[in-house]
């Protein structure tokens, strides 16, 4: 399995916009996106740590009074494969950069995929 990353994120989570970069070969894919109030974006949790991505149960947000949870029935980051999909609004576009609201990936993450959401 490969996966190609389509663009990077660049903000952080706190900004009130970031924008996402995405990389030329993939041009054509943004035909219309324009028109698309809201996204779906993919991207890879690039900043877990190594040894959170074998948890396979958490208490959920953190909380040690909530009981153990398998991670595939929370939205923890602690995943097998550390891919994050957050639902953001489009602003606007600008060639290759699309500027959303709402996404929470770090500066710098790869972007895996996106979609009309």
């Amino acid at each position: 399995m490969q996966i190609r990353p389509v663009g990077v994120v660049v903000g952080d989570p706190d900004d009130e916009f970031q924008v996402i970069e995405v990389r030329e070969e993939y041009a054509d894919a943004l035909l219309r996106v324009e028109h698309c109030e809201h996204l779906l974006v993919m991207f890879w949790m690039s900043e877990l740590d190594p040894e959170h991505v074998d948890l396979l149960q958490v208490h959920p947000r953190g909380d040690m009074s909530r009981p153990l949870t398998g991670i595939f029935a929370t939205h923890s980051p602690m995943r097998p494969n550390p891919i994050g999909v957050t639902r953001v609004r489009l602003i606007k576009r600008d060639g290759l950069r699309l500027t959303v609201e709402g996404l929470d990936a770090w500066d710098g993450s790869p972007v895996v995929d996106i979609k009309s959401g």
